[in-house]
């Protein structure tokens, strides 16, 4: 485990950061924001990162409080990793900086890796209510708990039950929403994003 680096300066932005400053650790808060991942599901979804630095980063992290390691039961009896109530507390955080960030997304570069899940925090900023609502792109779906107060914020792949709503879009819509070009609500009446379902979330959608 690496020694913890400080700022050494009496502020709380600055005590934060020798928490979460360090390269990639949001970046697995962002991931684990889906539920227990195991450390290969991890590395497949943050492409750039070294095992090495994987590891010492999630070994940082159970130190400092914001995840914890478990093993699951048979079958699986594999390890995964999972954020603790001060780790999931850092959602706001990284929504806000992805807020600040949309203008910074430009146009998709050769070198850039995309998943379909890391567009899931845009659009979590886009719903309003409660509910389970799955999502489809051309990449894959993903789902979203909108409103959740506990738990995972979303997942990969189809929901894991009926959805409230299903939304439908492709990946030029999703990419605008991301970077604040088009509200969800305008992307609706344009009939750029079809929504499916009978929920309240579900109407309320269509009635934007």
């Amino acid at each position: 485990m690496s020694p913890r680096r400080s700022y050494d300066q009496y502020c709380s932005a600055a005590r934060a950061l020798d928490v979460v400053g360090d390269r990639w650790t949001l970046l697995i808060v962002r991931e684990l924001l889906a539920g227990p991942r195991r450390y290969t599901d991890l590395h497949a979804d943050l492409p750039g990162v070294s095992t090495d630095v994987l590891a010492s980063r999630l070994k940082d992290m159970e130190r400092d409080g914001l995840t914890t390691r478990r093993r699951l039961p048979p079958p699986g009896a594999a390890y995964v990793y999972e954020l603790t109530g001060r780790g999931s507390a850092l959602l706001p955080v990284l929504q806000s900086l992805g807020a600040w960030g949309e203008a910074e997304l430009g146009e998709r570069r050769p070198t850039d890796a995309v998943r379909a899940h890391w567009f899931a925090l845009p659009l979590l900023r886009a719903l309003e209510g409660a509910g389970l609502v799955e999502v489809r792109l051309e990449e894959g779906r993903f789902h979203l708990h909108v409103g959740a107060e506990d738990g995972p914020v979303y997942g990969d792949g189809p929901a894991p039950g009926e959805p409230d709503a299903l939304l439908s879009l492709d990946t030029a819509t999703c990419t605008a929403i991301s970077r604040g070009e088009l509200t969800l609500a305008d992307a609706v009446r344009a009939g750029r994003v079809g929504v499916s379902g009978e929920s309240p979330l579900a109407k309320a959608l269509r009635e934007t």
